[in-house]
């Protein structure tokens, strides 16, 4: 009864949560002082061609009804739900027009889940590991230089790393050529080992700069978490208890200060389908991030929606399932 309890206020959450959230993901953009419609027209027009009057009104009466702008606001806002709730349709992109904004996405996500997922995993892994062992070994030589190292790297925007290995990697020593897109011209793609090759190399130098500023702030949380927890009275009882300092470490220090970190990076893979916005417009990298970049700079309003519509339900969708599952990694929590 307890969890079933806990259970229904977890969901009911989740989705006031997402209701409030797309409310204003609809909001925001009417803000806008472009006018989508127009800008289109603008561009049609700029490329010398002509329309009479009566046939201008015609087309931007059509196009404000294919985009879902017709009428007042609460009407496109009642016209918006139904589209969301019965297709999930968010209607033809603006600026690429008459391709459906669900194709741009289903195109361009997978870049991103392929970079950012496998990022995360490896910079959480390999923080997460080093800084427990200097945490719990604060007074070695070489925890005090990797905590300096990590101290320097973190606050370093991930895009000025990003410049750093392109001008270290590409031009200074050419180890890697610069290439456009998620694999190179001619390839295209598959689950061909050819091609898994092509870009695992193409996605190596954005996918370093996104695990060196990852590991710098793995690596401080885990460090301070352990400095924290080795304070503990139950390691003390463990060091009197006779265990030898690799138990203490990986079954008390270790076991207690991840779980923190179980949460971070359960929120960390929600807010993967943001994309990394600046890494992937410097490597023309095809992922979320320059789809993005792509829909604020052409006023893509139905584009810009369903991006972020992705990102609140996969980040909502995290919180709910760490929600769930913090009480059996973590048995001190209960279901209240």
């Amino acid at each position: 009864m307890r969890f079933t309890n806990y259970l229904i206020s977890r969901i009911i959450t989740y989705f006031v949560v997402i209701f409030i959230s797309m409310t204003f993901v609809f909001l925001i953009p009417r803000f806008s002082p472009i006018d989508p419609v127009a800008a289109l027209i603008g561009r049609l027009t700029a490329q010398g061609s002509f329309m009479e009057a009566s046939a201008l009104d015609a087309m931007q009466k059509s196009l404000k009804e294919t985009f879902g702008l017709e009428g007042s606001v609460f009407e496109q806002y009642i016209k918006f739900w139904k589209r969301i709730l019965l297709g999930g349709d968010f209607g033809p992109s603006y600026a690429m027009f008459p391709t459906s904004v669900n194709q741009l996405i289903r195109e361009s996500l997978p870049w991103t889940i392929w970079l950012l997922s496998l990022t995360t995993i490896i910079s959480w892994f390999i923080g997460n590991i080093i800084g427990a062992i200097t945490g719990f070994r604060k007074d070695k030589w070489y925890s005090k230089l990797l905590e300096n190292i990590a101290m320097i790297i973190r606050p370093i925007p991930y895009y000025i790393v990003a410049l750093i290995l392109i001008l270290l990697l590409t031009y200074i020593f050419p180890v890697f050529s610069m290439t456009a897109g998620g694999s190179s011209i001619g390839i295209k793609p598959s689950f061909s080992w050819i091609f898994i090759k092509d870009a695992l190399k193409t996605a190596f130098l954005p996918a370093l700069s996104l695990v060196i500023v990852g590991f710098g702030w793995w690596f401080l949380s885990m460090d301070a978490l352990s400095r924290a927890t080795t304070e503990e009275e139950f390691v003390s009882f463990a060091e009197i208890k006779g265990l030898t300092e690799n138990e203490i470490m990986f079954r008390y220090v270790m076991k207690n200060a991840m779980l923190p970190q179980i949460t971070a990076l359960a929120l960390s893979m929600g807010t993967i389908f943001n994309g990394a916005l600046i890494t992937e417009i410097m490597f023309s990298y095809p992922g979320i991030g320059m789809l993005l970049y792509r829909a604020i700079t052409s006023a893509d309003f139905n584009l810009m929606m369903g991006i972020i519509t992705v990102s609140v339900f996969a980040v909502a969708t995290a919180c709910l399932v760490v929600d769930i599952l913090y009480p059996f990694i973590d048995p001190r929590v209960r279901y209240r």
